[in-house]
């Protein structure tokens, strides 16, 4: 039972991350409605969040075991983390009217889109605060089942952005919806403070 719900629960926080509206989605939709080198960019953002996701936990892992007291730590601030993210979430839900634009802008050569693609993951600052620090306290209240929880959030990773590269021709009329996405914002608030609540008690 622990194992399937760190499957779950990673699933469904790695799912639930990289929902948010951003620069790499938006470049991802932006390909997958040109059909311009959908494959590869989709790859780069698959090898690349594994990478993060798998790093941030094993990083965690090391250092719980190293220093006692950082799992503590950490895990009031994920929570804390959570909290502030669930907030954020519920501000945009009832008082945003973003939406993903893809309009716009020259095609690009291989080239130039991985390297786009690779500047939006690997720049981008809040990714190491998702996977290292609150994926990384989450992953750590299942013990041994923290890598059953990782592979739920590469899978979910996985899930997305394959859905979100080669299913954008079908998805763009969502996605540029501002009341789509004030619904998922508002559940994403809902996870996030499900999970603060789920990190602070025993």
């Amino acid at each position: 039972m622990t194992g399937m719900t760190a499957l779950i629960s990673g699933f469904a926080l790695g799912f639930s991350l990289i929902l948010a509206i951003g620069a790499q989605n938006a470049f991802i939709l932006r390909q997958g409605i040109r059909g311009e080198h959908v494959g590869a960019v989709v790859l780069v953002c698959i090898v690349s969040d594994g990478l993060l996701i798998l790093a941030g936990v094993a990083g965690f892992g090391a250092l719980s075991e190293a220093v006692p007291i950082f799992e503590t730590v950490m895990r009031w601030g994920g929570a804390a983390f959570l909290l502030g993210y669930g907030a954020l979430a519920f501000w945009k839900a009832f008082m945003g009217d973003e939406a993903l634009s893809v309009d716009g802008g020259a095609g690009q050569s291989l080239k130039a889109a991985i390297a786009t693609v690779l500047a939006l993951t690997w720049l981008n600052p809040h990714v190491y605060l998702d996977t290292g620090v609150l994926l990384g306290s989450v992953s750590a209240q299942f013990g041994e089942a923290r890598w059953i929880f990782a592979l739920g959030a590469v899978v979910a990773s996985t899930t997305f952005f394959l859905s979100l590269g080669f299913g954008a021709r079908a998805l763009q009329p969502v996605f540029a919806r501002p009341g789509a996405w004030r619904l998922l914002d508002a559940s994403v608030g809902v996870l996030m403070w499900t999970l603060a609540v789920y990190l602070i008690l025993p």
